[in-house]
């Protein structure tokens, strides 16, 4: 006879030993600087993405810095329930975003992609999210080594990163020529 192996019986792994992730944390309204702020503060790892963008008023025209995600911060912290509540104890902050009670990391891949896109200083603006196109990898230029989607706008060829759990998407221009064909990570799973 087989010993019964009931759930309380298996191996936990200890909540201190799980690898620190890249969560969406939602904000107020145009709280998402405090919120970096105050984690920053508190110690905890965050990312605000950032754009700027030239405004017009009747009188002058002024570069203005917003959020790429308006309502979202990325912090990465180990999911213990400390780390948890520390975030959601943090000023302006609404939620960790997932499904129901659990909390869902953002893959690191789509972070990394993201601050790349950022750092190399081309112009990129908020896009609306898109499920459709084709999914591919940059092979030369300043975004080597990137995936996302790609979609054509009034002949201008853009690629188009996703932060999935968000729902939320950003584009730049690139080249057709600099682009191939790539395995969406999100049908191979």
């Amino acid at each position: 006879m087989l010993p019964v192996i009931e759930p309380h019986n298996l191996p936990i792994p200890q909540l201190a030993e799980l690898p620190a992730s890249w969560y969406a944390i939602q904000t107020r309204s145009r709280f998402e600087k405090a919120v970096r702020t105050e984690l920053t503060s508190r110690g905890i790892e965050n990312y605000l993405a950032e754009f700027t963008e030239v405004r017009q008023w009747k009188d002058r025209k002024k570069a203005v810095t917003l959020p790429l995600f308006p309502g979202y911060v990325f912090a990465r912290f180990r999911a213990a329930e400390r780390a948890r509540a520390e975030v959601l104890r943090t000023n302006g902050v609404v939620r960790i975003l997932g499904t129901g009670c659990v909390i869902e990391p953002i893959p690191l891949t789509e972070i990394e992609s993201i601050h790349q896109l950022l750092r190399n200083g081309n112009q990129c603006y908020p896009y609306p999210f898109v499920r459709e196109g084709s999914w591919i990898r940059v092979r030369r230029g300043p975004f080597t080594g990137v995936e996302g989607w790609l979609v054509q706008i009034k002949s201008q060829t853009r690629l188009v990163l996703s932060i999935n759990l968000l729902s939320r998407s950003v584009a730049t221009e690139v080249d057709a020529r600099d682009v191939e064909p790539a395995r969406d990570p999100q049908k191979s799973q």
